[in-house]
């Protein structure tokens, strides 16, 4: 065996004993995966979401009345009993999930499109133009926020725009959204307001980089861990705030169901019938304290001081 030979195979063994390094997405997933709540608040979350999205293998019509089987018990026909107007809860339920968690996607969706330009123009530009916004920002979170939605719910619902029609999900998702934005705002701009005097931002700008460039591949990637936390909340939030809609009765009105309208329709028979109420109910509480462990996870797996803790180990 040659010198050249000798020196392929000593480094072969080299890298063969060396382990590979890890990538920050590999150890934020190492670190979600100790959170054991999270873990099973991901769990959980999948179900609900494939439950609803098959929902359409149900024998039953979630809007067909059957008068002859209306206020059912739960048995094994009926897992989750009948309403009164003989319609199988279980399956007007499910339906009821695929329409709460379309607004809570919906409403981060619009949230994030509106929240994170402002925040980022803010939080970059600074000076007069961050007065502006933040007064915007200061504005919107003063106003009551249920009587807002009660007032703008009550007046998208009559009108015919081509979007935004009576009591449809997006009318929802938009009244909702017009409210929760600011948060999200105000967040990205103080990760701006952080990240822009970091070296490598000053470096980007000495290079001659468009401001456009160093906003959205400069300091947006590096500070987008809270964002993404935030907008796992704001699922949750947007879930509860759209069934407290629909029970008063200015979110999505029957015969379309969903799980604030279902408790609506069950005020009236809790005492008698009380599974009208706890079924939607349990769907509620499960998806809202899924989503809130999961964002609690997310936010030890993204946080940068543990990514520098095991980086010093």
């Amino acid at each position: 065996m040659n010198s050249n030979e000798k020196k392929l195979e000593i480094k072969g063994e080299a890298s063969a004993g060396m382990r590979p390094p890890e990538t920050m997405t590999s150890m934020a997933w190492k670190r979600f995966r100790r959170h054991p709540g999270a873990m099973i608040g991901a769990v959980v979350l999948v179900i609900l979401i494939l439950a609803t999205l098959f929902a359409g293998l149900s024998p039953y019509d979630p809007e067909k009345s059957d008068i002859k089987n209306r206020f059912q018990a739960p048995s094994w026909e009926h897992p989750f009993g009948t309403d009164g107007l003989g319609r199988d809860l279980l399956t007007r339920t499910l339906f009821g999930g695929r329409v709460s968690l379309s607004v809570g996607l919906m409403v981060v969706g619009i949230t994030l499109s509106i929240g994170v330009p402002i925040g980022s123009i803010a939080g970059f530009y600074g000076g007069w133009v961050d007065a502006i916004l933040m007064r915007i920002i200061d504005a919107t979170l003063s106003i009551p926020s249920l009587m807002f939605l009660i007032l703008l719910a009550a007046i998208l619902r009559e009108t015919d725009l081509p979007f935004v029609k009576g009591n449809s999900v997006m009318t929802i998702a938009v009244v909702l959204g017009v409210l929760t934005w600011p948060t999200v705002a105000r967040l990205v701009r103080a990760v701006f307001l952080t990240v822009r005097e970091l070296e490598y931002v000053k470096a980007a700008e000495a290079l001659g980089a468009s401001d456009l460039r160093i906003i959205v591949k400069e300091v947006l990637p590096n500070g987008f861990g809270p964002v993404i936390v935030e907008s796992t909340l704001g699922v949750g939030y947007a879930i509860m705030e759209e069934s407290g809609l629909s029970f008063l009765g200015f979110g999505i009105m029957p015969p379309t169901p969903s799980w604030g309208n279902l408790l609506n329709n069950a005020q009236e028979h809790l005492i008698q019938y009380p599974w009208l109420a706890i079924f939607p109910g349990m769907m509620i509480f499960f998806t809202i304290i899924s989503v809130n462990y999961i964002g609690d996870g997310l936010r030890d797996a993204l946080d940068p001081y543990k990514v520098l803790a095991e980086i010093g180990e």
